[in-house]
């Protein structure tokens, strides 16, 4: 059995050698002529899976360590009996701990308060929920849009996109990438729904860059359409819009869901989807052994003697992750766009650390338990 792999998949190197011959890859070296004779793809998005890689070949599965799969032509899959699977949810955690590190920065630059403003959400899946989670969890109103479930569900609980924009300060986009059909979400966000903003509006996109048609936003940014701009994803990447860095107050390069959960997670349904898929003798519930720690200790202590609940909220947030870091390298080497997601620092997620909050409200401290965070 032959697999090929994409080499910056983290957590993977042994698992799999035990029961197969494993060929690991750059991205841009898995081509036709490497997967000819693989039974099985392991990779991440910058792998596309279509007719041009896999005619001839005899590949019979591929899973992506990602939560998005518009990269994996599934009609072609599903016509050449090529089974498939993505991560759905592996990152979910990672990506709340990115908005969160966005909004807590972007309001203290503002001198906002964030309770005092309305997060619209749209698409409200594994990572939409969990930004509604920490949303709720300090406070803010939400707004959620989410046409599929409302569909399923009823209810009204979803309100309209239309009416999202209309009572929203903030919007976030946690949407897959659709190109067609009744759900499509390529250009969502276009010159038509930029010049519905009566007022201006701070937008964030960390779902996929072609979400958000590049010029229109541009422009929206230029007439104050939108007063602020967080952007993890980008049309054409890794070739980024130079213009559209420059007016993004917060850029960073396709790495909101890169923290080393999020990363262990991919892997272990990864390996434990094609384990179960070829009947491999391998633990059920593989997970890898040991997730690195970040720089940071895992205690953080704040004395919260004359701050405000927001300013606590802050603190601890940016105590994990500083968003701000991750900005200051893209703009630094825009050209370096690639290097930095297969050289991402090791960032841990909300659950990795305890608190230990001196003169600190007890209400201040459960919100923050809400959200994932553990007493010392």
């Amino acid at each position: 059995m032959k697999i090929v792999a994409d080499d910056k998949i983290p957590f993977l190197k042994g698992v799999l050698e035990p029961f197969a011959d494993v060929i690991y890859l750059p991205p841009k070296e898995i081509i036709r002529e490497t997967v000819k004779h693989a039974d099985a793809l392991l990779i991440r998005t910058r792998t596309k899976c279509n007719q041009d890689l896999l005619a001839g070949s005899a590949v019979k599965f591929i899973a992506t360590a990602t939560i998005g799969f518009d990269h994996i032509d599934n009609s072609y899959c599903d016509a050449n009996k090529i089974s498939w699977m993505s991560a759905p949810g592996c990152n979910s955690s990672s990506v709340q701990q990115y908005i969160a590190s966005a909004l807590v920065t972007i309001a203290a630059r503002k001198n906002i308060k964030l309770v005092d403003m309305t997060l619209g959400i749209v698409g409200v899946g594994n990572v939409g929920s969990k930004v509604e989670r920490f949303a709720k969890a300090i406070g803010m109103n939400v707004l959620l849009c989410d046409p599929p479930r409302q569909r399923r569900e009823g209810g009204n609980q979803f309100v309209s996109l239309v009416e999202l924009v209309k009572g929203s300060d903030i919007i976030t986009f946690h949407v897959p990438l659709n190109r067609s059909g009744e759900d499509k979400t390529f250009h969502l966000a276009d010159e038509r729904f930029f010049e519905s903003f009566s007022e201006s509006k701070i937008i964030f996109n960390s779902s996929r860059g072609e979400v958000v048609e590049t010029t229109a936003l541009k422009n929206a940014v230029k007439n104050g359409s939108v007063s602020d701009l967080v952007l993890d994803v980008w049309e054409n990447e890794p070739n980024i819009d130079p213009e559209l860095l420059e007016l993004a107050d917060i850029a960073t390069p396709h790495i909101a869901g890169y923290s080393a959960d999020g990363k262990a997670n991919g892997t272990a349904m990864c390996v434990n989807g094609l384990a179960e898929f070829f009947n491999l003798p391998l633990d059920k519930n593989w997970y890898p052994d040991e997730i690195p720690n970040s720089s940071n200790s895992n205690i953080i202590g704040i004395d919260c003697t004359g701050k405000t609940e927001e300013e606590i909220i802050r603190e601890v947030v940016l105590s994990t992750y500083k968003i701000e870091e991750d900005d200051n390298r893209l703009r630094s080497s825009i050209g370096t766009f690639e290097k930095q997601r297969g050289d991402y620092p090791v960032r841990r997620e909300f659950t990795f650390y305890s608190l230990e909050l001196k003169n600190c409200e007890e209400k201040i401290q459960n919100k923050l338990y809400q959200i994932g965070f553990k007493k010392k």
